[in-house]
């Protein structure tokens, strides 16, 4: 088992564990366990935070305040560089379960990276379009759908199918990088990264570390200004935005100890003159 596969299973393992929704479900369980036992002192140290945190889950959107500084820290540049070498979207928008399910193409919680990618070229007619993504999930390894599957979707969308460069075999996003780099059209080019808002910061990090010129093109905003927040019970909607934010912390974090990118929370840089 190579370095990358063993990182791949690991960041799985550690997922299942570490989840808010999971602790606080493996929280519960303990304390009803410790409960059961009439071990008192123990099933109140687990029940009433567990409480607590699920009372606040799922009245009020608390998973604004995780995931909206990931949300806000890189912005599209307005206006828009007058020449590029490419567009590089991530894969992840696409539902690739229920798409082998019902055999056509779905889109997930990310759809909005697909619709990003038709933006960006619609304004960039020449630019090359390249897809990189295989399947986050340990179970569905070597399906060999991901890549059919997006190709699908972005012709669908209207793109070309010569404008297309597909890598359908990377399992997280480092690897997205890793194996599109020798696919790049110009190696030393300018290229659009279009991905959740949220999942930037990580993704422009790793860029950085593998010395590819990216321009953010963040989509798929999950939360809401304060102005659109209150008090609403909606505990799934709640979840889509801790659940992501959470992860995308750990992940910059972890990521950055293992020098998978080039800072912890990498900045906006500044913009030369002359660059647009």
């Amino acid at each position: 088992m190579n370095t990358d596969t063993l990182f791949f299973l690991m960041s799985k393992l550690a997922w299942a564990l570490l989840s808010p929704i999971n602790l606080i479900l493996i929280f519960a369980m303990l304390g009803t366990l410790f409960l059961i036992k009439n071990r008192l002192r123990l099933a109140k140290f687990f029940l009433i935070p567990t409480s607590i945190a699920a009372l606040t889950v799922w009245i009020y959107p608390i998973g604004d305040f995780v995931i909206q500084p990931l949300e806000k820290r890189f912005e599209t540049p307005k206006p828009l560089p007058s020449h590029i070498d490419g567009i590089i979207i991530l894969g992840g928008g696409e539902d690739l379960q229920r798409s082998l399910s019902w055999n056509r193409p779905e889109l997930g919680s990310g759809g909005d990276r697909y619709i990003g990618a038709k933006e960006l070229a619609n304004h960039y007619p020449t630019a090359p379009v390249i897809f990189t993504g295989g399947s986050g999930s340990v179970q569905l390894q070597n399906t060999q759908g991901e890549g059919s599957l997006a190709k699908k979707l972005l012709t669908v969308l209207g793109i070309a199918p010569q404008r297309l460069i597909i890598e359908s075999k990377s399992r997280n996003t480092y690897e997205n990088f890793k194996f599109t780099t020798p696919l790049l059209p110009t190696p030393n080019g300018r290229y659009f990264v279009v991905t959740s808002a949220f999942h930037m910061p990580r993704a422009i990090g790793i860029a950085r570390k593998l010395d590819i010129d990216v321009i953010p093109y963040p989509v798929d905003y999950r939360s809401s200004h304060a102005d659109y927040r209150g008090f609403d019970f909606d505990t799934a909607g709640h979840l889509e935005t801790i659940e992501p934010g959470w992860k995308e912390w750990i992940g910059l974090t972890v990521y950055y100890w293992t020098g998978k990118t080039s800072d912890w929370f990498p900045a906006p840089k500044t913009t030369r003159p002359g660059q647009n």
